[in-house]
């Protein structure tokens, strides 16, 4: 099977991660594999090392459609039996899977479209996820909370939305000592802090990094040794290095860089929080952390209720509410023997419904059955 990867973006976020293991697994498996993605960005450069056929555009140029953009796509498509398109944000009335619809039709090609996505903005337009163009398509949801609003909202037929989990390597997010040695050489912690909290992603408004630092600020009043690991980089890194300067926590909270090897953050972490604000699907983070027998605090979320459950994995609070998150916090560290139990159960749940080598076989099970039965537009 050929599986052409569309990815419209230069990021390297948890989904552009996940598109670089499936496309090795894929490999490994003796599947073709296409990267159509713009040249410069971090699946291109990801792809080099990894054989996987790399057809690379001009990022602001493709927004034009010109008939040079639409060659090189559909030179990416042609050959294909699917091609997966993370539905990202539209650049200026460009969408990505709205334009790989218009080259597929275009070239006649049997490729099948499948837009991939987590996250539901309300303001997306249909055709990002259901092609108006007379081609074959299906898409396919990582969350069941996604897909329920694709068929609700977006009425896209039911048997053309299909749920797949991500899943994560267990295998590797696997607490072990040799890698809490590791960890704690990567992440220094000052002596006698507790409880230390992560916060791992792209440091940008959608993600509240500022709302935690306010939690902190409201934390550190009921856990003085309280301290928190900012994992990542984005637009908002230096204004956020400021507020924590301004608000006094600099003995609170510490800055890393973003890494390909989150396992070692999970290591030294006693609760994993996600502060995001809107735009999530299921974060990986999430997922990871789970993993690694964390308990689990997190805003409430799209798919984010399928992994935390309040008192069982963790606890969510509502998007934006600052003494929320510094309370659950502050509650869980109060109750070892609920944090223990929450970790194991985060890492039992993980076992049974998101092992990510399963997962990849349940990717390539769903794109062999869409491309075989060829349903008719």
């Amino acid at each position: 099977m050929h599986i052409c990867f569309i990815e419209d973006t230069h990021l390297h976020g948890g989904t552009q991660i996940w598109v670089s293991e499936a496309t090795r697994a894929f490999l490994e498996k003796d599947h073709e594999v296409t990267l159509l993605t713009p040249e410069g960005g971090f699946n291109a450069k990801d792809a080099e090392a990894t054989g996987a056929r790399r057809v690379l555009y001009d990022y602001d140029r493709v927004i034009g459609e010109d008939r040079a953009s639409r060659d090189i796509w559909i030179e990416g498509l042609t050959g294909a039996d699917v091609a997966v398109c993370t539905v990202h944000p539209p650049r200026k009335g460009f969408h990505c899977s709205v334009f790989a619809a218009r080259c597929i039709e275009e070239a006649g090609l049997d490729t099948v479209l499948v837009p991939k996505t987590g996250t539901i903005v309300p303001e997306y337009m249909r055709e990002f996820y259901a092609p108006t163009q007379k081609i074959r398509w299906n898409v396919v949801a990582i969350t069941n909370f996604t897909r329920e609003y694709l068929i609700d909202t977006y009425e896209v037929p039911a048997d053309r939305a299909t749920l797949v989990y991500q899943g994560t390597d267990l295998e590797l997010f696997t607490p072990n000592e040799k890698q809490n040695v590791e960890a704690l050489r990567r992440y220094p912690l000052p002596e006698g802090a507790g409880p230390i909290l992560g916060n791992v992603g792209s440091f940008e408004h959608r993600k509240g990094q500022e709302d935690l630092l306010d939690s902190m600020d409201r934390m550190r009043e009921r856990l003085p040794k309280v301290h928190l690991l900012l994992i990542g980089d984005g637009p908002d890194e230096e204004m956020l290095k400021r507020k924590v300067a301004k608000m006094g926590l600099e003995h609170h909270v510490t800055f890393f860089p973003f890494t390909r090897e989150p396992v070692y953050v999970f290591e030294v972490l006693d609760i994993l929080v996600l502060s995001s604000r809107y735009k999530e699907g299921l974060p990986n983070v999430l997922l990871e952390a789970a993993a690694m027998s964390l308990p689990l605090v997190s805003t409430k979320l799209a798919g984010v209720p399928e992994i935390v459950f309040d008192g069982e994995t963790g606890t969510m609070v509502e998007p934006g509410d600052v003494a929320g998150l510094a309370d659950a916090v502050g509650r869980l560290w109060a109750d070892p023997e609920a944090c223990r139990r929450m970790g194991s159960s985060s890492r039992r749940i993980m076992e049974e419904r998101f092992d990510k080598k399963r997962q990849f076989d349940a990717f390539l099970e769903h794109f062999a059955a869409i491309s075989t039965r060829r349903p008719k537009a």
